[in-house]
């Protein structure tokens, strides 16, 4: 918890049979997935029952169990709304997050994919949803209702970098996939049909880890110019105040405009949404530098030990390789290929041996043994096994 467990797992949470004061986005919506009315507004919540996605997950297997005639219909419609939503052109990355098993005193024992699976999928959809509406309410552009719209915290990414788009579609092809898009870049639905093609293969991960790094980094703003990646003209964060100080900003300021209330100044709350990208950023940062450190120090007892690769990056000063039943990355540093004297093929994605011509290729398969695990710099070395 981002908190401490007294308020996210008691006071802020939806319990059974504890009445809790909460922020509502409340639908009435028809078999198709379509809005016929929405309301939002403050409400007292009596749960029923708290579903762990797992027990939630077994429910909609199994078709049978506790409130499975509510959560089967929920899944269905949330499956509708999923796929309106990438016909409409929002981007479908599903990137293997890696996870570790622990003992008491933090050693990783084991490495973990998390698996996203139907119970996420449909909390997904619906938070994505309200998310969307009450950014609607608020900031949507409307003669008759809405004329002026007020300030507000909007969630916002913008189009991809120009160039890194260009980088990505020359590696797809040189990869022998299809690329789509013409003179004016990608859209969100050519990389999609891009995911789609890769889905299952060795570098799925790396293209897709790859097409995100294309990607503007999503952030706060009161200036709203859309959501890229989702493909919505108006989208914020409302779903999670126990983890973001941007969805109380959100609910403050959403219960202001019901109340009546002017328009909120907006230079004041950029500032919050700046100071809210930061602080996200470094979180970001902070996660993928400890899941590295663990990656590390889980391989550290794995000295000599050879490894099923994937060739997943490539730089002057070697090749990076990833591990595929972990999903390790280490280099192969270019002084320890001594077989031949290489050099770095930035436009092709590869090393070249100038007397042999060997090539290494991004997302090649290769064999790695593990040389060097360095916990202080949180980097591995490997050097290529012979096969």
């Amino acid at each position: 918890p981002m908190l401490p467990e007294h308020l996210s797992n008691g006071i802020c949470s939806l319990r059974p049979d504890e009445e809790k004061l909460t922020f509502s986005a409340v639908f009435k919506m028809d078999d198709e997935a379509n809005l016929l009315d929405s309301w939002v507004g403050r409400t007292v919540i009596l749960s029923d029952k708290r579903f762990a996605y797992e027990e939630a997950q077994e429910i909609l297997e199994k078709k049978e169990g506790h409130l499975s005639e509510e959560l089967l219909t929920l899944d269905r419609i949330a499956k509708v709304l999923r796929k309106k939503r990438f016909e409409k052109g929002a981007m479908n990355f599903e990137r293997t997050e890696v996870k570790f098993d622990l003992d008491e005193k933090g050693k990783p024992l084991g490495v973990k994919f998390k698996e996203v699976k139907d119970s996420n999928q449909l909390i997904e959809e619906f938070m994505l949803l309200a998310n969307k509406v009450v950014a609607e309410l608020i900031g949507k552009k409307d003669v008759r209702s809405n004329p002026n719209p007020k300030t507000f915290v909007y969630r916002i990414h913008d189009k991809p970098d120009t160039d890194k788009l260009d980088a990505f579609r020359k590696l797809v092809k040189r990869l022998g996939y299809k690329t789509p898009g013409g003179h004016k870049g990608l859209s969100p639905k050519d990389i999609n049909d891009v995911l789609v093609q890769i889905k299952g293969k060795p570098e799925q991960n790396l293209l897709e880890t790859l097409a995100v790094r294309t990607m503007a980094k999503a952030e706060y703003s009161t200036f709203n110019i859309g959501h890229f990646g989702l493909s919505f003209a108006h989208y914020t964060h409302f779903t999670s105040p126990i983890r973001r100080y941007p969805d109380m900003m959100v609910h403050r300021l959403l219960q202001h405009y019901l109340d009546g209330g002017k328009s909120a100044e907006a230079e004041v709350f950029e500032e919050k949404c700046k100071h809210s990208s930061e602080r996200e950023q470094l979180a970001a940062n902070a996660e993928r530098a400890s899941i590295k450190f663990k990656q590390v120090e889980f391989m550290s007892d794995k000295v000599g030990q050879a490894f099923d690769g994937v060739i997943s990056g490539v730089a002057e000063w070697g090749i990076y390789v990833e591990i595929k039943e972990n999903k390790c990355e280490g280099l192969v540093p270019m002084r320890f290929l001594d077989d031949d004297f290489y050099q770095f093929d930035e436009e092709n994605y590869c090393i070249r041996g100038r007397r042999g011509g060997n090539v290494y290729t991004l997302g090649d398969e290769v064999k790695v043994q593990v040389a060097r695990a360095n916990l202080e710099r949180k980097q591995l070395d490997f050097v290529l096994a012979d096969t």
